[in-house]
């Protein structure tokens, strides 16, 4: 779940001439911690410790994997309450959103760390007719050292989402996290040492945007990135210059979808959680809502007054915290004064709810369909609601978008259907953003949301390669490759492919015309 490295954070210009930086309060500005900016040589020499201990990681059957992983995940869940003080620090979050994202995490831990053997392990596979003699496997082998560049929005559940699969499947990792969130990423990574002190299983390096290229530049064998869709395009960019493969989570703005029959309790309740939950900081957030036209009214009015009820700040009542990257205020102010401008209209926050850190909950409705706040990632506590004939409409407006990463839809009926006509990469029927937490399913998008998977047995398989091996079990009838093929050979694998294949492939008959007609097109 996105978002992108605030490249001008306060402070930034002085951090680098003195080679440091500060990660800081966003509800009260105090500075958390200090951390350095490593330079590029400095992420050559971690990608060469994580080279160094790949051979020994690689090594260790899955077994031995799991059982690390295992005593790492004891430890997470042991010291689960420092974990989320250090993630409310740096991103302002409520402690019980930072709980949430920690419990997740340490589910997806368990399960890449079980399943790995299972998805990733060697398997026999048929050779088919023609190469009867020979015995034929396949299994995923790991890359060797990954790269994963993360965000600060869920700096646990989102990069982990690529370290905890990349380690099970065998490689080491050096990770870049936000320069807003740094402190998290030490947090891990220490942890992980406290269980292996001897090998550098996880590698932090910290910086701006520069620590990052270097990164994608360094000789990793792939880099998971974590981010905007401008962002992940410069990532790609500096991975292309050593070919180095890259999987890219990148933006959301999604869509739910509310039909005539859906329970509409739920449907808001669901709705004002996806949009305003974590400040609307979630890629995979609910960003705008489609809605018949026979249940609209009633909807808004739901939706509304959960809205009322949620409030911003850092009091005990307060849901939700800050805006983590001071930069993202700007944007959230410039897509609700277009939409304002626009002829939409707030039932609930509007402009004036946009403030120095903090945003309120903000219902825009009447707004048009081309308006910032309906094409862009607004990543804010902010969201649109538009009235539609009927589902078909609300599925095509959903896919006019350039983004594809999740959806969700309240129905009354299975939604099945619905689902998979929508062009994302995830869909959650009855609820919101219930893909996520599924460890076994992958997640990620399409179109500008980007490519590749994390999670599941995708996720596993992203930081593998795919090794295919074929055994010569006993001599072959007839022998394909050798220059000592007879004509008979020959003849007999036509037979034999005839056999096989040839009526399968035979085109029904088509019905005679008569000549004149076939003269008269070709004259016409």
């Amino acid at each position: 779940m996105s978002h992108d490295h605030d490249h001008h954070a306060p402070g930034s210009a002085e951090a680098d001439e003195r080679r440091t930086f500060a990660s800081i309060n966003p509800a009260t500005g105090d500075v958390v911690g200090v951390h350095p900016v490593h330079d590029e040589d400095d992420v050559r020499a971690a990608v060469a410790r994580a080279r160094a201990s790949a051979g020994w990681w690689a090594g260790l059957d899955f077994a031995g994997r799991r059982a690390v992983l295992t005593q790492w995940r004891g430890v997470l869940t042991r010291r689960l309450a420092q974990l989320c003080d250090v993630v409310h620090q740096e991103t302002g979050k409520p402690h019980g959103d930072a709980q949430l994202e920690c419990t997740l995490t340490i589910d997806h831990l368990a399960w890449a760390g079980s399943h790995a053997e299972k998805v990733l392990g060697r398997k026999r596979v048929s050779p088919g007719m023609l190469l009867a003699n020979q015995a034929a496997s396949v299994e995923y082998l790991p890359l060797g050292v990954v790269g994963v560049i993360g965000p600060w929005n869920y700096p646990v559940f989102t990069p982990m989402g690529s370290i905890a699969y990349a380690l099970a499947a065998g490689n080491t990792v050096v990770f870049k996290p936000s320069e807003l969130t740094p402190g998290v990423a030490h947090w891990l990574a220490d942890s992980l040492r406290e269980v292996v002190p001897d090998h550098d299983l996880l590698q932090v390096v910290t910086g701006f945007g520069d620590t990052g290229a270097a990164l994608c530049r360094a000789g990793v064998d792939k880099v998971a990135f974590t981010g905007s869709t401008a962002t992940g395009k410069r990532v790609m960019a500096a991975c292309v210059e050593t070919l180095t493969p890259v999987v890219v989570e990148a933006g959301g703005k999604d869509a739910l979808l509310v039909d005539e029959d859906a329970d509409l309790e739920a449907a808001a309740d669901a709705a004002a959680w996806g949009a305003f939950a974590n400040a609307g900081q979630t890629c995979a957030g609910v960003e705008r809502i489609y809605v018949h036209e026979k249940v609209h009214d009633r909807f808004v009015d739901l939706l509304a007054a959960r809205a009322r009820g949620v409030h911003a700040g850092v009091d005990v009542d307060a849901k939700i915290g800050p805006m983590t990257m001071p930069g993202q205020l700007d944007v959230v102010r410039r897509h609700v004064a277009d939409a304002l401008d626009r002829g939409g209209r707030a039932v609930v926050g509007g402009a004036e709810a946009v403030g120095d850190r903090f945003v309120q909950p903000t219902v825009l409705v009447d707004v048009p369909e081309d308006s910032a706040a309906v094409t862009e990632e607004t990543f804010g506590p902010t969201v649109t609601v538009r009235k539609v004939r009927d589902m078909d409409e609300a599925v095509e407006l959903t896919n006019a978008g350039k983004y594809g990463l999740g959806s969700a839809i309240f129905t009354g009926g299975d939604g099945e259907d619905l689902a998979r006509r929508l062009r994302t990469g995830m869909t959650s029927i009855n609820s919101v953003i219930s893909f996520a937490g599924v460890p076994s399913l992958p997640f990620g998008g399409v179109g500008d949301s980007g490519f590749g998977r994390i999670h599941g047995p995708d996720g596993l398989r992203e930081f593998t390669y795919a090794k295919s091996v074929t055994r010569t079990r006993f001599k072959a009838p007839i022998n394909l490759t050798t220059f000592d093929r007879t004509p008979e050979q020959e003849t007999m694998v036509a037979t034999l492919l005839l056999a096989l294949h040839g009526r399968a492939s035979q085109l029904p008959k088509l019905p005679r015309r008569p000549l004149e007609t076939i003269r008269g097109r070709r004259r016409s």
